[in-house]
């Protein structure tokens, strides 16, 4: 059962709502936000796009596990990059200090969402489409969450609702 000091995680593809569910689900539940997405770019000191940009999207990924190894913290609401799910290593630390909640929206909705896809900063190959990025992807989040959200047609309220509903009647919040 997880205690009241865990944290949630919030996992999913660019778009489904991480960030903006995230903020509010901690004004719900009166827990501090942290976005990794945001902790990237302040020890980078530049965007994700710069860093894709630059660097390519496998050092993104070794930046972004590397920040979220070092989360060490209680009682949070952690809203991850969308390529969170592509660290073992990550998933599994953030998996023992908390619950992870997958936001699903399926791509229509995604692409409806997202109207710059190329200048986002995403950690997928040049040559990777959105489509295929989200097959890619989809797996991965499903095999980690802890709990699933849909976050289609929703509000960002309906979600944090249906997430709260999900932990009281799994037993994994009181």
């Amino acid at each position: 059962m997880m205690k009241k000091s865990s944290n949630l995680i919030l996992i999913g593809m660019p778009g489904s709502g991480k960030s903006t569910v995230g903020i509010i689900l901690a004004k719900m539940m009166t827990r501090p936000y942290i976005d990794t997405d945001i902790l990237i770019q302040l020890a980078e000191k530049r965007s994700l796009q710069e860093i894709v940009d630059h660097q390519g999207h496998m050092v993104l990924r070794d930046i972004e596990e590397r920040v979220l190894l070092d989360i060490n913290c209680q009682n949070h609401i952690i809203a991850t990059g969308g390529s969170a799910a592509y660290s073992d290593k990550a998933m599994n630390h953030l998996k023992r200090g908390g619950v992870v909640i997958f936001l699903d929206a399926d791509l229509v909705t995604l692409k409806s969402r997202i109207s710059n896809y190329e200048t986002r900063g995403l950690a997928k190959r040049p040559d990777q489409s959105f489509a295929d990025l989200f097959q890619e992807r989809y797996e991965l989040y499903t095999k980690y969450a802890d709990i699933t959200a849909p976050s289609k047609g929703e509000t960002q309220e309906e979600v944090c609702a249906d997430i709260i509903e999900k932990l009281e009647y799994s037993g994994l919040l009181f």
